[in-house]
């Protein structure tokens, strides 16, 4: 329990909380997540050429430009944010506490940066947005991403964009490299649902999660919103519209460094409900004195597994048909046909002359397909603009 000053963590919060010494950031991660930050870190040298490129990108001059430009968290200014962030290392056991800083921005957000020395920046929107207990969660967030080294994938995707833009002008060079990127904020946007799970442990309270969660999506009008109703949305957008709307969703999300707040509300719900949770709230969890055993061939088959199974319970009309695809499903065309819509019924073609009997169905004659009148997307070629780092 939180309720004592080891490790120079002073001022417990109001209530005792499950305190989770020595625990490794593997017993929150995504599986995603996991087994990519579990390869990264088996790779000889890792450490060393990581610290090479952060020099290579602007981490010194944001430091700086938050120190100067911001207010810093501490027993003198913001004390009960200094009081949510020293109790979340002791929760975690983070042995040094990052530095906070809040910034001066009406937009709700946050985010941990930095390598060597981690450093969380709120803004005031976020501050003046959520409630006590919203905010230790956001709290909770940012230090699972420092006690994860979440911040080497922000540094290797602000690199690879830049360079993305250097090498415009070579062919193929620029798709080379966003293909990485697009990769890379894949595992970024798991990185998410892992901070998600860290800010729970930390602040064990699922319905101030849900509510922050919410609020950023819809803002302070409480009283106007509801956790299961916001939820349920979460079910349609998964199981809603045809094969033309996976694929708007799929388009929609690959320029996003975050999941959509409704899906992360579902995946946290879900996970809270799930035996691993249980478990890590019992105390049987990774330790931390256990990564350098943990297994890169283990964490990948997990992330497959996972992977599989999403595929196989998902409600989406796209899974589904893959799904269907790896079991040998029949019928295929017409599942495609109706998934896609647009498709007049198929109609028995005439008698031959003759009077011979009538051929089996044939593919309806002179009908639109998806990018016809009625399945074009209404776009102009851009997708939506990737909001910023948040919490």
């Amino acid at each position: 329990m939180s309720d004592g000053h080891d490790n120079g963590h002073e001022k417990v919060p109001s209530r005792q909380r499950r305190r989770f010494p020595g625990i490794s950031s593997r017993a929150y991660e995504h599986p995603a997540d996991r087994s990519a930050l579990v390869a990264l870190r088996k790779l000889s040298g890792f450490d060393t050429v990581f610290k090479a490129l952060s020099g290579l990108l602007p981490e010194r001059s944001l430091r700086l430009l938050f120190l100067s430009d911001s207010v810093r968290v501490s027993d003198r200014q913001f004390a009960h944010l200094n009081v949510m962030l020293r109790d979340a290392c002791y929760i975690l056991d983070l042995e040094k506490v990052p530095a906070m800083y809040v910034k001066q921005d009406p937009a709700p957000n946050a985010m941990c940066i930095g390598l060597d020395e981690p450093i969380i920046v709120v803004t005031t929107g976020l501050v003046e947005l959520l409630d006590e207990e919203e905010m230790r969660a956001v709290v909770g967030h940012e230090v699972g991403h420092a006690l994860s080294g979440h911040a080497v994938y922000r540094t290797i995707l602000l690199f690879l964009t830049s360079l993305a833009v250097r090498v415009a002008w070579i062919p193929l060079g620029n798709v080379a490299i966003m293909a990485i990127v697009t990769a890379l904020r894949e595992w970024f946007r798991k990185s998410e649902l892992s901070a998600d799970r860290a800010g729970l442990l930390v602040g064990q309270d699922l319905q101030a999660s849900m509510r922050g969660l919410m609020k950023i999506a819809g803002g302070n009008h409480l009283h106007e919103m509801n956790v299961d109703a916001f939820l349920e949305q979460a079910d349609e957008y998964e199981a809603s519209g045809d094969l033309r709307d996976s694929v708007l969703k799929i388009l929609n999300v690959l320029p996003r460094s975050h999941p959509f707040t409704t899906v992360r509300a579902a995946e946290l719900k879900k996970w809270a409900a799930s035996r691993e949770y249980q478990r890590t709230m019992d105390g049987h969890y990774a330790r931390r004195d256990e990564d350098k055993d943990a297994s890169v061939r283990d964490s990948f088959r997990e992330s497959a597994s996972h992977y599989a199974t999403h595929v196989r319970n998902s409600k989406d009309p796209l899974m589904k048909l893959v799904n269907d695809i790896a079991g040998g499903a029949g019928d295929l065309g017409d599942r495609m046909r109706r998934g896609f819509g647009g498709f007049a019924g198929s109609q028995p073609r005439p008698p031959k002359d003759g009077g011979g009997p009538a051929e089996g169905p044939e593919g309806p004659e002179g009908t639109e397909g998806p990018g016809g009148p009625e399945g074009g997307t209404g776009s102009d070629g851009e997708g939506p603009r990737p909001p910023r780092d948040g919490a």
